[in-house]
């Protein structure tokens, strides 16, 4: 299938992923928005390029338990069913041993689906909480930690990338923190290598708002698992940014969608960074 087609019929949800979607105007609407921006994400930035011989790549999908991750397998396989997607997916959950970690909801969840998945069990909670103090944020050596399993995790299992379910805001608000706390202009890569060079690592969400996940995660009523390592944690730099672009989009609808269109609208003539624009060699005609 060339195009991404959802049809209008009485039984357009016929996928294993969708079979207890809701079949409401509205959800369909919203279903169709999610997927094209996805697959527009995915067809943009090259993300599902096969191999030279032809062969399709494999992909790590890495579920938390969260809104986002469940939308993102969502997607992936829907597109899959809909013959738009031909990579591979094998979907792992990363057990880091946080008390109350319910252990058992994402199994349940991916065997009703019929999904290959992989659950690591690894201890990063204790590691995290003894080496950061009380007072600060966890986030950065936690997420340090579990990339480096996931890239291993990949490897084992002949993965060619790991992908995420970072969206368009998690994007605006990491360039809100490297531009006001970093002195840097940069967001999150749709597309990126690992410093190894072996892995690719993709978010193909990176077009979809996260107001439309969270509606389609309520309509799906996905397991939720709560993270309650950071997201207990007041003051967080990430948090105050979200604050920050809610009150923005609030005065000014659609504030949002315009800051994302100028990460895709770059000028570097127009910045002051000379190892991206060659001002020195400028001239003038004589």
């Amino acid at each position: 299938m060339s195009e991404l087609e959802i049809q209008e019929g009485e039984t357009p949800y016929v996928s294993t992923v969708m079979r207890d979607a809701p079949n409401s105007v509205a959800f369909k609407k919203l279903r169709k928005r999610l997927l094209r921006q996805t697959l527009d994400a995915i067809r943009r930035y090259g993300m599902d390029a096969p191999h030279a011989d032809g062969a399709p790549q494999k992909w790590l999908v890495c579920l938390s338990g969260g809104k986002d991750s469940y939308t993102l397998l969502t997607a992936l396989l829907d597109l899959k069913w809909q013959g738009a997607l031909k990579a591979e997916l094998v979907a792992c959950n990363l057990d880091q041993g946080q008390p109350g970690f319910a252990k058992g909801v994402l199994p349940d969840y991916l065997e009703k689906l019929g999904v290959e998945y992989r659950i690591i069990t690894q201890d990063t909670y204790s590691i995290v909480t003894e080496k950061v103090p009380e007072n600060k944020t966890y986030c950065a050596l936690c997420s340090r930690l579990r990339r480096g399993i996931l890239y291993r995790a990949a490897r084992e299992e002949g993965c060619d990338a790991i992908v995420l379910g970072h969206h368009r805001d998690d994007a605006l608000e990491t360039f809100m923190m490297n531009l006001f706390h970093g002195g840097r202009l940069a967001a999150m890569p749709p597309k990126l290598v690992n410093d190894e060079g072996d892995l690719f690592v993709l978010r193909p969400l990176i077009l979809c708002a996260e107001r439309d996940i969270e509606k389609f995660s309520e309509a799906m009523a996905y397991p939720i698992i709560p993270c309650n390592l950071c997201g207990s944690q007041d003051g967080l730099q990430r948090a105050a940014m979200k604050a920050m672009l809610e009150t923005w989009e609030k005065k000014h609808p659609g504030r949002r969608e315009v800051m994302f269109r100028a990460l895709q609208n770059v000028r570097p003539s127009h910045l002051a960074d000379e190892r991206v624009w060659n001002f020195e060699d400028l001239k003038v005609e004589e």
